[in-house]
């Protein structure tokens, strides 16, 4: 796979370039297909290409003697029951349109979607499964988890169950969505890796995804990616377009982050990250060689921030992160994924490789800023 630019958002959102350090990071796409009347799909890499996302966690079967028909025997039934509680989410300013997907909180009018979807919107309505468009607003949004909250004024729809756990690998996703302005499209695969993560800037990533081969297209994104138990694991976010050489790889943002990150959106209208203050880096042989590492798995720190938790436990450029509290950090990723479900002012306990010798360094986290 080849670095390249990043479109995630819809509505006109301009392409981000990915950093160097990305190291073999595929060129990502956003599913909410901004369009002008001219245009009817776009991705996150190109002006007017198609792209999408998806991912899917899914716990399907407890048993080992299920067999495959078994497991997508029961998705009709699955369709059945979730679908009413997936919308499509129709976007319109400065001369664009936009389509995406979102899936319904709360019976009280609540709706979970991407915050690409909705950034830079003048107006939204969301259209329900039974073809019914309501008008909506935005409630909140966390553009560092990609998460939007938005409301209709509507009582008694159909919320859905979030999964309060990751799925296991290899079993059921079902994505449910509005692919290219098709409303309840249902695709199904399994469920293909956990926390990964998407670069999409030099100084960020989504982090901690789940990654599935159900199909996806421009248009998905916000949209439900479903267990076997018909719950809600994940909310489609990103893909691998076929120009990066990749066949069925997307990305969706875990049930366990979305229940946390709504939680706060809806308390405070806000979602505290916790903050390190350092520019972390891959380690790839050729940096190894350079730097005469000698570790060759960890997040390298690059920079430090002046003022910040990274400067006041004594991290400097150079040093090698492997490991912070419990978690070991292998990637960049892992650095990311433990600060996500960290909390500012959090003291944590740094691993940290310097110059052949391991540290322990001990970091009051402070708060990220928006």
């Amino acid at each position: 796979m080849r670095a390249g630019s990043v479109r995630r958002g819809v509505n006109g959102s301009s392409p981000l370039r990915l950093g160097a350090l990305a190291a073999a990071a595929a060129l990502l796409a956003g599913c909410g297909g901004t369009t002008s009347s001219q245009t009817t799909t776009t991705t996150t890499a190109a002006a007017t290409t198609t792209s999408a996302t998806t991912t899917a966690p899914a716990t399907a079967t407890t048993g080992a003697s299920a067999s495959a028909g078994d497991v997508f025997g029961r998705i009709p039934e699955l369709v059945d029951r979730v679908s009413p509680s997936v919308v499509t989410v129709l976007t319109s300013g400065d001369a664009t349109t936009g389509t995406g997907s979102g899936v319904i909180w709360s019976a009280d009018g609540i709706i979970v979607t991407n915050d690409h979807v909705v950034d830079g919107a003048g107006s939204i309505q969301v259209a329900l499964a039974s073809g019914r468009r309501l008008d909506a607003r935005v409630v909140a949004t966390d553009p560092l988890t990609d998460i939007a909250v938005v409301r209709v004024d509507e009582d008694g729809l159909p919320a859905a169950e979030f999964a309060t756990e990751l799925p296991p690998v290899g079993s059921l996703a079902v994505a449910i969505g509005t692919p290219l302005g098709l409303e309840n499209t249902v695709t199904a695969g399994i469920v293909s890796g956990l926390h990964r993560n998407v670069p999409f800037s030099s100084s960020g990533s989504l982090v901690d995804l789940i990654q599935t081969d159900a199909a996806i297209s421009p248009g998905n994104s916000g949209g439900a990616l479903v267990d076997g138990q018909g719950r809600v694991i994940g909310i489609n976010v990103a893909y691998v377009p076929p120009e990066a050489r990749a066949v069925a790889i997307g990305f969706a943002i875990p049930s366990t982050t979305v229940v946390d990150v709504v939680g706060q959106l809806l308390e405070s209208g806000s979602v505290q990250h916790a903050f390190l203050g350092v520019q972390p880096g891959a380690i790839t042989p050729d940096l190894a060689d350079q730097l005469d590492l000698t570790v060759g798995q960890g997040a390298i720190v690059l920079a430090v921030t002046p003022g910040t938790a990274a400067e006041q436990a004594g991290l400097e450029p150079g040093d090698v992160i492997t490991g912070i509290g419990d978690t070991t950090v292998d990637r960049v990723e892992d650095l990311y994924a433990a600060l996500r479900r960290s909390r500012p002012g959090e003291r944590v306990v740094l691993t940290v490789v310097r110059n052949g010798e391991t540290l322990e360094l001990e970091a009051e986290l402070g708060e990220r800023s928006p």
